[in-house]
């Protein structure tokens, strides 16, 4: 909304007043609650404050008739603000000034006593008020968004040889190697947003069989057709199986399995299907460059990157990859939004070696930017959630025919 004023009281002795409004919402118990302050404007007795936006809640807990109290204050540096007047009004009362200048009279109780001939202490007018609908997370899953996962696994030879426990492949009989623990923590927590349970996983820095070619983006389950896995058991089960088979090797390119969840994502721009490329690495990177391409030509589509460093390396490529303190640029180009999330696993390991809560503390973490990620695909495309489809309602009974 965007208010101004007019013809408020001087307050000043040497210029004119220094007005700001500050909102008021009522309490069930008649006190009231700062809810906003506007800037102030120097020098003047008919300001025009700058538009601002505030949560409904938070103006008056949703109750559209709850009073909202709207002093206006002449500022004085030592804090000492002067009360000009107050008026009232509700978010009913401003929401149908959407059409139409509202003009408020501002009151000040005690002069309004004092001075028999006493108007007012100037008006405020309401230029312009608009509702947005701001969409949760929940609000598109509810109207069928699904979440596409995608698995894709660092197979390179700086990870150790898997048969060897100091490996951050190693297969214990006992326990979970680092890369399954991220992959399980993460995935059976996504996998109830996705409706069919399937998987594709891919592994990348290996030789494979028989001929000992190298592969950026390998099928775990050897199906080039299929690369889909039935549930995070079927994606270990392929894990496990590929690290039997295939030979880590190098070097570690994340670009092509990128562009490759990439091109199924720009397919899809309805708001219907939003992609999660979960990416597990012990963080060695030797495709900087293109991987910066391929995040900022993906930044523009329904699709978030998770990035899991596993092992001791020092991941300053990966913090760059984050974006969190600086976007993500290529070639002049920036990222359109912010799609990547990257956590180190050491951070997340509890001391005790309890998995469960290592595994727990990880999730919470990694899907933590996924809801505001996808939120903010939605709103740069204006996509609306699509209502909840209905409960399924009880048979109507068959007309009886005389």
């Amino acid at each position: 909304m965007q208010l101004c004023a007019n013809k408020l009281d001087k307050k000043d002795f040497f210029g004119k007043s220094d007005p700001f409004l500050v909102f008021y919402r009522s309490n069930e118990d008649g006190t009231f609650t700062i809810c906003h302050k506007t800037e102030v404007v120097k020098n003047t007795l008919n300001p025009v404050w700058q538009p601002f936006s505030i949560p409904v809640r938070v103006l008056c807990n949703g109750d559209y008739d709850r009073t909202v109290k709207i002093d206006v204050y002449d500022w004085d540096r030592d804090g000492s603000h002067d009360f000009i007047g107050e008026f009232t009004t509700s978010y009913r009362e401003l929401s149908k000034a959407q059409n139409q200048f509202t003009v408020y009279e501002v009151l000040n109780p005690r002069k309004k006593c004092k001075k028999k001939k006493y108007v007012n202490s100037g008006t405020v007018t309401l230029l312009s008020f608009s509702v947005d609908s701001e969409f949760t997370f929940v609000d598109y899953i509810k109207g069928g968004t699904q979440l596409n996962f995608t698995v894709a696994i660092d197979f390179t030879a700086s990870n150790g040889n898997p048969l060897q426990p100091t490996s951050l492949h190693y297969m214990s009989p006992y326990q979970l190697s680092a890369y399954a623990m991220a992959l399980k923590a993460v995935g059976e927590i996504i996998q109830d947003y996705d409706s069919d349970k399937l998987f594709p996983a891919y592994g990348f820095g290996a030789k494979l069989p028989p001929e000992g070619r190298i592969s950026h983006q390998f099928p775990l389950n050897n199906n080039d057709e299929d690369p889909n896995c039935a549930g995070i058991e079927g994606v270990l089960e392929s894990y496990f199986q590929s690290l039997r088979t295939v030979q880590l090797y190098g070097p570690t390119y994340f670009a092509p399995v990128i562009n490759q969840v990439a091109r199924a994502a720009a397919k899809i721009s309805d708001g219907s299907q939003y992609y999660v490329l979960l990416i597990i690495t012990d963080g060695v990177i030797s495709d900087m460059t293109q991987t910066k391409e391929a995040i900022v030509s993906a930044s523009s589509l329904p699709m978030s990157i998770i990035i899991v460093g596993v092992g001791p390396a020092m991941f300053e490529a990966m913090e760059e990859l984050d974006g969190d303190d600086v976007r993500v640029s290529s070639r002049g180009r920036y990222a359109e939004r912010d799609i990547v999330q990257f956590v180190p696993f050491r951070d997340y390991v509890d001391r005790s070696g309890n998995q469960v809560l290592s595994m727990a503390r990880l999730a919470k973490d990694v899907l933590a930017e996924i809801p505001e990620q996808l939120l903010s695909y939605m709103r740069t495309r204006d996509i609306q959630p699509r209502p909840p489809p209905p409960a399924n309602p009880s048979p109507m009974p068959a007309p009886e025919h005389p």
